[in-house]
């Protein structure tokens, strides 16, 4: 079944709550309708949207929002196959109530199964990467049906080939997942460990859902919930350095800080990566305003629409801001997680 809406307010359908119109919207719940649409009569450019949770449209979009509410799944033993439109954090939920390893340190984020292939979602030291086994798309090229191996999709942080050299190209419809029954915590990162001690869980007795209410716990302590204020999640990538930039880094902080001050980092195969809130709340941005945009007090890496009215004037004009401070103070660069429409 195919819905359209002309002249569609967007503002319900997108958690950053920017009151915006599209020319057209389009919603799907089966394959076929991606076979039966004409899609040189939609008005163009066409924009597949999940749940609108990372993503901020600067202004009314001119063409075709396309959302694909294909809601299946299937299970085999230890693999799940959901379609585009399930709330990712419902399989977050549904996998650890059946104590499979695999998305827990997932849980929370919000959005739909789709976009988790296209974004590469990731928190706590796990990226959808990690436990996608295949995709299934619309191939507008062709009009036929494909099966995408992660292998061939180009993933990285926070960015796959379906953000760059295919944008445009595929449109997802489900998404299998690897899960499994051995159990394989990943508690060293953002605090996982220090949660689950506090809540009394030692890890040979670890569970699935132990996970995730710990993670669950840390995100609704730092995170504000979409439903109550709008956002589009962390807005910035954290940026990875070299060891001799980082070293500079150092420098500056405890020039700041006093000649002992810890750098909070981590290690990785490129470099090392600086959390961008660090440095956001160091250039003192943390609860800065710019009309009803806001850097949430919470957690430095959200801008929020604490008005409720924001304009994408007004979350951009924050946005550039804290660049152009980061900048000039660190060398640094950092580069907006949230898609700009």
């Amino acid at each position: 079944m195919v819905t359209r809406y002309n002249n569609c307010d967007l503002s319900s359908r997108n958690t950053f709550r920017m009151k915006v119109k599209c020319a057209l919207y389009v919603e799907v719940t089966a394959e076929e309708d991606l076979q039966a649409l004409d899609w040189a009569a939609l008005p163009q450019p066409v924009l597949v949207l999940g749940g609108g949770s990372n993503l901020l449209f600067t202004k009314d979009f001119p063409g075709t929002v396309m959302h694909v509410a294909i809601c299946h799944s299937e299970r085999s033993e230890e693999s799940v196959t959901c379609g585009a439109g399930v709330v990712f954090d419902d399989f977050c939920a549904w996998a650890a109530a059946e104590g499979l390893w695999g998305p827990e340190n997932l849980s929370l984020i919000p959005g739909e199964v789709g976009a988790s292939a296209v974004q590469n979602i990731g928190a706590y030291g796990v990226e959808a990467k990690d436990i996608i086994a295949d995709i299934r798309a619309y191939d507008r090229e062709t009009g036929q049906f494909v099966q995408i191996d992660p292998a061939t999709c180009g993933y990285g942080y926070r960015t796959s080939k379906f953000k760059t050299e295919w944008k445009g190209r595929y449109v997802i419809t489900a998404v299998t997942y690897r899960l499994s029954r051995t159990p394989q915590p990943r508690l060293d990162y953002g605090g996982v460990r220090k949660a689950l001690e506090e809540m009394g869980g030692c890890e040979p007795m670890l569970t699935p859902s132990l996970v995730r209410e710990a993670i669950i716990g840390i995100r609704r302590q730092k995170l504000p919930a979409v439903e109550e204020v709008g956002s589009a999640g962390s807005f910035f990538c954290n940026p990875v350095i070299s060891r001799e930039h980082f070293e500079r880094i150092v420098a500056i902080a405890r020039a700041d800080n006093g000649p002992d001050y810890e750098v909070p980092h981590y290690d990785t195969p490129g470099g090392v990566k600086v959390p961008a809130a660090w440095m956001i709340d160091q250039c003192g941005f943390k609860g800065a305003r710019n009309g009803g945009a806001q850097v949430y007090p919470g957690q430095p890496l959200v801008i929020v629409n604490a008005s409720g009215t924001a304009s994408p004037q007004e979350i951009i004009g924050l946005e550039q801001q804290i660049i152009q401070t980061i900048e000039r103070k660190y060398g640094i660069t950092l580069h907006p997680e949230v898609e700009h429409v």
